[in-house]
């Protein structure tokens, strides 16, 4: 058994998770959400680009105004406001509670290729009752996630006199930041809609990566340009942590991550791939613990429970969809209608 794209995925939980953690401390610290995006996307954008020369300077199709609109859109579904609604979640919640909304995407998504009618469903069949019943499930996990807090499982609560403080304001913040996280949910199920088209129109994809980081880093720096300071020191990371982070996120989690998931996905199949991001919110939930020493919440374990039942529903329903699929014969091998059955030419 080839085990290197399990352990490359595993490697690629534990970065996604380690980031998840840092970018809420550096938050913490202080740092602006715009100017984290656009820091990362300028970074992940230079790490990208002479891989994307160099692989496909003679495979790379010219480049269009038809496909540059479709491009400018993927950067902005699929870059600039997915991270800013992530990241605008992160900072309000917590990043447990943030990590499990990546596990809504694949119910987003599914409803959004209904919709669109990129894709269709047999309700009668195993495989599309499966996906309804993974996404109705998923959904709901999502609703309890969102409304419901519930009591503190571990972390300190805090004292009375502090909760009762902060309670109209944190219950305001957390409730902006479940909003958020619903619309980068919706926002990456749309980018991944919107992917299916340029597969088609530009098939290079480090190529569309790097064009897709490099207008993302421009419209975010567009928006940051008018809603930030113009101060130098405002751009500048103030400590080392968010220095690290920075470079950590750009050429870590969307360089080298985007590559390892791109490898994985060629040789064991995307179904294989996307199983793996609940262990994302397990790792991240125990150093969200360990080391910010964040509350754990019985809304969010149920709720993040009940969305990884649906998501493995869904799931299963297109691992089950594909293999039928792959065992129905070619149309020009089946037999012919006029061919006369056997039982038939031995009567005659």
């Amino acid at each position: 058994m080839d085990w290197k794209p399990t352990v490359m995925m595993m490697a690629v939980v534990i970065m996604y998770a380690v980031l998840n953690v840092l970018t809420k401390m550096v938050f913490n610290e202080g740092m602006h959400t715009t100017v984290f995006i656009v820091l990362r996307l300028l970074v992940a954008a230079l790490f990208l680009s002479p891989i994307a020369y160099f692989k496909e300077r003679k495979s790379r199709p010219k480049l269009t105004m038809e496909i540059f609109v479709y491009l400018f859109f993927s950067a902005l579904l699929g870059a600039s406001l997915i991270q800013w609604l992530f990241f605008l979640g992160l900072r309000y919640t917590t990043a447990t509670f943030a990590s499990a909304f990546n596990n809504t995407t694949p119910m987003f998504t599914f409803l959004l290729a209904l919709a669109f009618k990129v894709e269709k469903i047999d309700a009668a069949s195993r495989s599309g009752a499966a996906k309804l019943t993974g996404t109705a499930v998923g959904l709901a996990g999502a609703t309890v996630l969102a409304l419901y807090h519930g009591p503190t499982l571990v972390g300190a609560p805090s004292g009375d006199h502090l909760a009762a403080a902060a309670t109209h304001g944190g219950a305001r913040r957390w409730a902006v930041g479940s909003v958020a996280l619903l619309g980068f949910s919706a926002s990456w199920s749309l980018w991944f809609i919107l992917q299916s088209k340029i597969g088609t129109k530009y098939p290079a994809l480090y190529s569309g990566t790097a064009w897709m980081f490099l207008l993302s880093f421009f419209q975010m720096a567009a928006v940051g340009a008018a809603t930030e300071k113009m101060s130098l020191l405002v751009w500048v990371p103030r400590t080392a942590l968010q220095a690290v982070t920075v470079v950590f996120a750009g050429v870590g989690s969307s360089g080298l991550g985007f590559l390892a998931m791109s490898w994985c996905v060629e040789r064991r199949g995307p179904v294989f791939t996307t199983a793996f991001m609940p262990l994302i919110q397990i790792v991240t939930a125990g150093i969200d613990v360990a080391v910010l020493h964040e509350q754990l919440h019985l809304g969010s374990v149920v709720g993040s429970a009940v969305v990884v039942v649906g998501l493995y529903l869904v799931l299963w329903g297109k691992s089950n969809e594909a293999s039928i699929g792959s065992k129905l014969p070619p149309p020009s091998l089946s037999k012919p209608d006029w061919d006369i059955p056997e039982e038939t030419e031995n009567r005659t």
